[in-house]
């Protein structure tokens, strides 16, 4: 594995939206598995109850979006991984400290630019430009995803 993907990529791939395509493209190309720790488990499904909040899904659509991540964690697409809770966290505070406030980046996106370092990952899938800024300032390769 060299690659990390963000919470908000795995979530396009899994549930319909404006960046689903861009996605999925690059998971017919991309190197596997991707990682997944508890952060993006957590968020992950917290967002897509969100959108049903929101009414952009529906619960069916929900749950069949989580199957299909379970699938591919099972398949082998996705592996776990759990990467040292303070080595992430002594990582994310030297990252906030250096960046935050040039970059504006948020707390979840600081943890997963933390997890990707300390899991040793180069490459680092995102949609969201303060999060790829954030990753390119930590030292990471942050691909266009067209």
């Amino acid at each position: 594995m060299t690659s990390y993907a963000d919470t908000g990529f795995l979530c396009s791939l899994y549930a319909p939206d404006a960046h689903t395509a861009r996605a999925a493209r690059r998971m017919q190309r991309q190197a596997l598995p991707l990682p997944i720790t508890w952060l993006h488990q957590l968020e992950l499904r917290n967002a897509l109850r969100l959108r049903v909040f929101r009414r952009e899904i529906t619960a069916r659509e929900r749950d069949a979006s989580l199957n299909m991540m379970l699938a591919d964690l099972a398949a082998g697409a996705l592996a776990g991984a759990a990467p040292d809770l303070g080595e992430t966290m002594i990582e994310a505070e030297r990252l906030s400290a250096l960046h935050s406030e040039r970059l504006g980046t948020r707390s979840l996106d600081v943890l997963h630019v933390a997890a990707a370092v300390v899991l040793g990952r180069q490459e680092f899938l995102s949609f969201d430009r303060r999060q790829a800024n954030l990753a390119r300032a930590a030292g990471l390769r942050v691909p266009t995803l067209a």
